[in-house]
């Protein structure tokens, strides 16, 4: 996330929803702390570590493909182990020769055949959403075609997906045309760059733990996935990017629930994965070896949020993050690996909103 996102000025909002309680104790496995390192170089360590943000990684065959941002375009790398992708070459696919401004956190799917590539571009609150496609993973990519998102907003991380014999859309937006928080809004599907009917807000930064960081608050970076009962995520991350109280949160759909009715969606009773055991889920640890970790993204198959992995198995995850023992800073920021694994019987609160006070379904817990 860049410094633009939040410099423009916030409005006071009173806080809405449920103060929570969880359940369920773990402890997350120590890890070896990382050294710094700078932008697209790979750490020693043997794990594939690589400087920067926002990492979305896919495995398409048994081909691991990234998308990144870099020189005001979009990379990608190829390798045969998730670890290659550290040292894997770069291919730049995509450069800004339309002067769109500044390009953000490029999501890759593949989808009808096609590799694509969706990603944020612009200036300030000119930001919106973009999608680039080829039938390679580094080469031959189209030109940049924006995204017919409704109301036509300021939009970003926005990635599509397929529930219940629907594709949809899931990004990062304001609700006006002044930054004054980060909602994430889900939208139906038409074809690739185009949606059908309105958008719908399921989620708002308006409980204590998420609004630690303002200027403004944030709900950002979503990516959907499904559950081992069926049951439809949207995981995200929460506070601002430029601060350690970054963290990975859970919006769950009830059984049976509609995606664009924003009380079918339960949220998780704090961070998930998160450095700071004020903000965590009653029964979630927070972090050992780094500081802030966000903006994840699933290694599934594809990129569907349907090949979600068994119960119980634990699934391979990336996320950025700062050492700890490091400056927190945007510059000290770069790509872990990591594991999660599906956590059942875990039971969501909220109050004072319609529906039901409590769900009880799959969580999930995060381990570096």
């Amino acid at each position: 996330m860049s410094p633009t996102r939040w410099l423009i000025g916030i409005v006071p909002l009173a806080l809405v929803g449920a103060l929570s309680l969880g359940q369920v104790v773990t402890t997350a496995e120590p890890t070896e702390a990382a050294p710094r390192v700078t932008d697209g170089q790979p750490s020693t360590l043997g794990r594939p570590l690589v400087g920067g943000a926002d990492p979305s990684v896919i495995k398409v065959g048994d081909l691991y493909v990234s998308a990144k941002s870099v020189d005001g375009g979009i990379a990608v790398r190829t390798a045969s182990t998730l670890e290659g992708v550290a040292t894997a070459p770069t291919h730049q696919v995509w450069q800004d020769s339309g002067n769109l401004g500044e390009v953000w956190a490029p999501e890759i799917v593949h989808h009808d055949g096609q590799y694509r590539i969706y990603f944020a571009a612009g200036r300030g609150a000119a930001h919106r959403t973009y999608h680039i496609s080829s039938p390679s993973p580094d080469s031959g990519y189209s030109p940049a075609t924006k995204v017919a998102l409704p109301d036509d907003k300021w939009a970003i991380d926005g990635v599509p997906f397929t529930f219940g014999g629907q594709r949809w859309f899931v990004w990062s937006g304001w609700a006006g045309d002044t930054n004054v928080e980060q909602n994430l809004y889900i939208a139906r599907m038409s074809g690739p760059t185009t949606t059908t009917g309105g958008r719908y807000v399921i989620s708002q930064p308006r409980e204590p733990w998420e609004r630690v960081v303002g200027n403004p608050y944030i709900n950002e970076a979503p990516q959907p996935v499904v559950d081992p009962g069926g049951r439809l995520h949207v995981v995200y991350s929460a506070n601002g990017s430029w601060s350690d109280n970054y963290c990975i949160a859970d919006l769950r759909l009830r059984a049976g629930g509609d995606p664009t009715y924003v009380w079918d969606w339960y949220k998780s009773n704090g961070c998930l994965f998160g450095s700071h055991a004020a903000t965590m889920m009653p029964g979630w640890d927070p972090t050992l070896n780094v500081d802030g970790p966000g903006h994840h993204t699933f290694v599934l198959p594809r990129g569907h949020a349907a090949a979600g992995p068994p119960s119980g198995n634990r699934f391979p995850t990336m996320f950025h993050a700062v050492a700890k023992g490091t400056p927190y800073s945007w510059a000290n920021r770069y790509w872990y690996s990591g594991t999660a694994v599906w956590w059942g019987n875990t039971t969501y609160r909220r109050a004072n909103v319609p529906g039901d006070t409590t769900n009880v379904g799959y969580s999930l817990k995060f381990f570096e």
